[in-house]
Order: structure tokens, then sequence, then C-alpha cells
């Protein structure tokens, strides 16, 4: 499922200065896994911006779980959109806007926003997606037996793939997890000109201990002006 131009998170997708990544294929003709994700990771740390659309598949009709969401998310941690959820045996959208570690959504049947605890979604803080330390770049530099994919076009950009295993006590703190012991499989796309993370899909227990899902992740629009403001409560 997906939501058209608006935003939260997460999500919300790295460590200061990454370790080289072991176990990493490489390619005689180019860069290495490795290589791919270090440049991801560094373009991602680098910029003021991003808009992110978040799809699932596998989500429960019942209980409470994010299942998609579109927004943008800013430098140092501000993030405005709308967030796709399961709550109380209904799927609702959420207006959300996050500044400073305070979270907002307008809830249904509200005419105003209110602070809210994200958890209580399922969700983390969506402002901290772009953090360096505890946002989505973490996934480059945790992750595990990398190797070189296909190329392929996104939105008509050649990317190349890069498959690899997430802890999933990582993702946990950035998404959800049902069993963080268990390892998420990720599927990274990355731009070969740019280094900028076109599409992460993500499989792992994320709605069920025993079943997978699966979310992906679309970043677009890299650097633009974007400005969030806390809204007024009332």
């Amino acid at each position: 499922m997906s939501l058209r131009h608006r935003a939260v998170p997460l999500l919300a997708l790295a460590l200061v200065a990454g370790p080289v990544l072991t176990g990493c294929s490489s390619d005689d003709a180019g860069e290495s896994a490795g290589d791919l994700l270090t440049k991801a990771k560094g373009t991602l740390d680098d910029t003021s911006s991003a808009h992110f659309v978040l799809d699932s598949e596998g989500a429960p009709s019942s209980g409470t779980a994010l299942v998609g969401g579109e927004g943008d998310i800013a430098r140092p941690s501000s993030f405005e959109g709308t967030l796709q959820v399961v709550a109380l045996g209904s799927t609702v959208d959420l207006d959300v806007v996050s500044v400073d570690g305070t979270v907002y959504a307008q809830l249904p049947f509200a005419s105003s926003f209110s602070v809210i605890d994200p958890s209580q979604f399922g969700i983390g803080d969506p402002g901290a997606l772009l953090d360096p330390e505890n946002g989505i770049s973490q996934f480059f530099t945790e992750a595990r037996s990398a190797k070189l994919g296909k190329e392929r076009r996104v939105g008509g950009e050649v990317v190349r793939e890069v498959t690899a295993e997430l802890p999933g006590d990582l993702v946990e703190q950035l998404l959800t997890s049902k069993d963080p012991s268990k390892p998420v499989k990720a599927t990274f796309s990355i731009a070969d000109k740019s280094g900028e993370l076109r599409r992460a899909t993500l499989t792992g227990p994320f709605f069920t201990a025993d079943a997978d899902g699966t979310y992906t992740l679309e970043l677009s629009d890299f650097g633009a002006d974007v400005d969030i403001t806390a809204p007024t409560t009332g």
C-alpha cells in the first residue's frame, strides 16, 4: 500500500564512520558491494532532505502496524507526511509531523494535531530517519554478507542492486519486528552515478513472528528545499 504526497515512521533507515564491510563480493569491472554501500551511506548522510514512499506486503488486518506512508524528511530531525496504520481493526491515514524529537499527529475525527507517542502506532520517530547514528544509513554499515546484484532501472535511472542481511534488532528500532533475533533480508537499489539510495526492499518477521512480510522504501528528491515546522495543537 502507499500514500501519495505528504509525510512518517518510522522508519526511521548509521554509524558516523562505518567499518569496512566484510564478506562483500566485488565486481572486476567496477565497485564492490561494500564500495556501493559506503557511497550510499555518504550520500545519504550528506543530503539535507529526501522524499520517501513506503509500501508493505503481508500486513495484518488487525492489531497495530505501519502499512504505508509518504512524506518528506529533513535534516537534522524533521518529518512531515501521511502514515497509513492498522489500528483497532481499521486502516487509518494519519497526518504526522515530527520536529526535534516531538511527534504530532492529527488523529481520526480530531480537528487539530496533538502530541503522540509514535510507539502506540507501532512506529518510531520518523524525524530521525536522516540521523547518521540512528537513521536509515545504519543499514549500510550493519549490512552482512553483502553481494552485488543486477543492474536495473528505477524510475528510468540505472541502479545497481546490493543484497545483504540486516540484524533484526536494528530493523526493529527503525521499523518493527515480531522476532528481532531473526535477520532481515535486504535488497538496496543504488544509483550508479550519484550513489543515492533509490529503493530498499526489506523482508522479515515484521507483522508476525512465524511469517515474513515486506517493506519497500523508495527515496527521491535528495536535497530539495523542504521547510517543516511544528503544527498548532488543539
